[in-house]
């Protein structure tokens, strides 16, 4: 039992306790983030190093009235444990549990679904703005770090604020640089003066006494002005969000609470956009996470007492393997160039910087520069590899689009964390990269079924003269053992892998060894089965496709995708476009037209019926129903659209829970031309 901690309900109860009080309430606060995070894993640096400034927020404002947007929303956990979530905040990220994320659905505390970088500004202007529209009176702050300053998104809405001049808090959390004792407290010390009610009231006081002077009272003022800006210039580091229109406050000490809470309550009431600089430290409280803050911003499960992370037996990940090929190849070509945006560690493209610093680039959180970049080095002759998570590069649409495939540039897009992620959630879930770049003219589209076909395709995309994506998944391998060399692949050829009469399995990417097992389940029972490892989504092998098509009783095609727009949609326009009144039987099994929420993948996989049971189950009813057309109807779980449990979405209206890829349900339709 906690002195204080389990005692507050919600965020009103941290108003009774003193600055003593206040310090011990941190210290409990940092226990519970260790005990937890220890357990589920989960972002621990950057909570740890902002407990005394949700602190200090929860002090001086009152949520939900006023509005909190927290920026990735990662480090929402404190604010969590003190909106009212403690007592399940051992389900933290578990499935059906507490998101790592602000989620809506949750609390009335979280007012904006969070994942991504760089949207905080943008929606607390919007919040501040709609307050003034519907003349309200609360406030409305955006905490942003240092890291998500990099999104040009970021930059749009610091520009835009400064526009409007509306009345908004920005508190820059900047986690990346230590606070100078001397400059960084007189300049704080100043800030606070200056920007203080009772300064800005003579400031602006003696501004109209100028101003009213005859003659050169506007050219005093003028000067005065001048002097003012000529002061923060020297003792204040903000000027770049002066001259956008926004008040600089800071930097601030973002571990002394009462400073926190002074500096808040002085500008809480000031008219207009404020950014108050705060300076916290990564992992603050727990040294292993304090020394090595890369490494503990995303922690997985560990020993508390060690500072150890807890080791698992498994297979090299499919990131390792990537980054090892990388390597190899750019030993080999030294055109070969790897980019990254913010992620080099999750990416593996920190692994190739050791080796080739000079050919590694890391463009911050700036995914459509980061895209472009690469297409200019590409236009000069270089090889660019291009790694960002499927979910990430969703933020560079247009760019890939309009400067990379219009103009047909040799890019290669390796996209990590491809397919069901898990813990992360809905905001990270790689289910619609398929479908977002397969429209796309020049696009080549493939998925490795084992690490070496993943080197095999890194190879065949880096010397593809168009651009090119590989997905991958955050998935551990096969375990085989790599072949000593990389071969280039021919572009939209499947592999048949076991041929068959009755069924045709098509799988694409990794599921391909989940169904491998569904065949022998399949088989075990008497039936043909035919495996298929597509390889290419766009372009799809047209002629393999048809040829199983019309050899077999049914098809199914299976991947961890959105089914609208996605593989399984790539062969029933190849099918369309090259049978003729024929009837045909074919079935997509991927993720429904739902939001995918957090959970450990093997619990999510089962969820929307994508394990090896419930496929079996449901391809077995499929296939029994095609050849009995009058049997019973089969159970949702075998239409391949999982139960849905835990999905927020199965509460919403019935439209939402209906299978968007009707068409291919048991589809036994003539497909004409």
């Amino acid at each position: 039992m906690t002195r204080f901690l389990d005692k507050i309900q919600n965020p009103g109860d941290i108003k009774q306790l003193n600055q003593d009080e206040l310090v011990v309430l941190a210290g409990e606060v940092r226990d519970r983030l260790l005990s937890i995070i220890s357990k589920t894993g989960g972002h621990l640096g950057s909570n740890m190093g902002v407990v005394e400034l949700t602190i200090a927020m929860h002090y001086v404002f009152s949520t939900p009235a006023d509005k909190f947007v927290w920026d990735v929303g990662h480090q929402s956990y404190v604010h969590k444990l003190l909106t009212g979530r403690n007592s399940r905040f051992d389900t933290l990220r578990q499935y059906q549990g507490l998101s790592g994320f602000t989620k809506r659905e949750e609390s009335d505390h979280d007012c904006w679904n969070t994942g991504h970088g760089g949207t905080s500004i943008s929606a607390a202007l919007a919040f501040a703005k709609a307050r003034d529209l519907l003349k309200k009176d609360n406030r409305v702050l955006a905490v942003i770090g240092d890291g998500s300053l990099t999104a040009g998104m970021a930059f749009e809405a610091l520009n835009h604020a400064g526009h409007i001049k509306t009345d908004v808090i920005i508190v820059l959390n900047d986690n990346e640089m230590a606070i100078a004792p001397n400059i960084g407290g007189l300049s704080a010390h100043l800030s606070q003066i200056m920007t203080g009610q009772w300064m800005t009231r003579i400031k602006k006081e003696v501004d109209q006494v100028l101003l009213s002077i005859p003659g050169i009272g506007e050219d005093i003022s003028h000067y005065a002005h001048r002097l003012d800006d000529t002061i923060k210039g020297i003792f204040i580091p903000g000027r770049l969000f002066e001259d956008l229109g926004l008040r600089y406050v800071g930097p601030v000490d973002g571990h002394d609470t009462q400073a926190l809470i002074e500096t808040f309550e002085n500008i809480k009431d000031l008219s207009g956009p404020t950014l108050m600089h705060v300076i916290t430290r990564k992992g603050k409280g727990y040294k292993v996470a304090e020394e090595k803050a890369d490494i503990w911003h995303g922690a997985k499960p560990f020993d508390i007492e060690k500072g150890e992370f807890h080791k698992k037996k498994s297979n090299p990940a499919y990131t390792a393997i990537f980054a090892d090929a990388l390597i190899e190849l750019a030993r080999e070509d030294q055109d070969i160039i790897a980019i990254t945006a913010a992620m080099p560690d999750g990416t593996g493209i920190s692994k190739f910087e050791k080796v080739f610093p000079d050919r590694t680039f890391d463009v911050g959180m700036a995914e459509q520069h980061g895209v472009d970049f690469a297409g200019g080095l590409a236009l000069e002759g270089l090889r660019p590899v291009v790694a960002i998570y499927s979910t990430f590069l969703q933020r560079a649409y247009d760019q890939v689009v309009h400067d990379i495939c219009l103009m047909d540039i040799p890019i290669t897009f390796a996209m990590d964390r491809s397919g069901i992620v898990g813990e992360d959630g809905a905001t990270h879930q790689g289910l619609y990269d398929i479908a977002y770049l397969r429209t796309l003219p020049n696009m080549v589209i493939m998925a490795p079924k084992d690490e070496n076909e993943l080197r095999d395709m890194l190879k065949t995309s880096i010397y593809h003269p168009g651009p090119a994506a590989i997905r991958f998944p955050r998935d551990a391998c096969e375990g085989l053992e790599i072949n000593p060399e990389m071969n280039i692949m021919e572009i939209g050829k499947g592999e048949v892998l076991q041929d068959g009469t009755d069924i045709a399995v098509v799988a694409f990417g990794h599921v391909v060894p989940r169904c491998r097992e569904v065949v022998k389940n399949l088989e075990a029972e008497g039936l043909k089965v035919a495996l298929i490892n597509a390889r290419f989504a766009k372009p799809v092998d047209e002629k393999l496709m048809v040829e199983y098509a019309l050899k077999t009783k049914c098809m199914v095609t299976v991947e961890e995708h959105s089914r609208p727009g996605g593989f399984g949609s790539a062969v029933l326009e190849a099918l369309h476009d090259n049978i003729t009144n024929q009837p045909l039987n074919v079935k997509i099994f991927g993720v429904a037209d739902i939001v995918v929420e957090h959970g450990a993948p093997k619990i999510i996989r089962k969820d929307l019926g994508l394990d090896e049971e419930t496929l079996t189950v449901a391809i077995r009813e499929f296939y029994q129903r095609v050849v009995n057309p009058d049997a019973t109807p089969a159970s949702p779980e075998a239409n391949g659209q999982g139960n849905g449990k835990g999905n927020p979405v199965d509460d919403a209206p019935e439209k939402k829970k209906t299978d968007s890829a009707s068409e291919s349900r048991d589809i036994g339709v003539k497909a004409t031309p």
